[in-house]
């Protein structure tokens, strides 16, 4: 099982918060949801840039795949 971690992803919404699209997700990662929402607002004050009429942020679930690269066969350059 890969670790889990959650990341806020800023939002741009039209009038109503009707067809919200993703538009950044911030740098920070957090190690539980709580964690996650505790930052919200400060994440909304952080991206008021976004050009929508509305703007929201939601904590996502994430998780890291690690991948095994097998580098034996392959030669350095010179």
């Amino acid at each position: 099982m890969s670790p889990v971690f959650y990341v806020i992803a800023i939002l741009g919404c039209g009038d109503g918060s009707f067809d919200c699209r993703e538009q950044r997700i911030e740098p920070a990662r957090y190690e539980s949801a709580s964690a996650c929402q505790r930052e919200l607002r400060a994440a909304l004050m952080r991206n008021t840039d976004v050009p929508y009429p509305e703007i929201n942020a939601a904590c996502q679930q994430r998780n890291i795949r690690m991948v095994k690269l097998d580098l034996s066969g392959i030669q350095r350059g010179s």
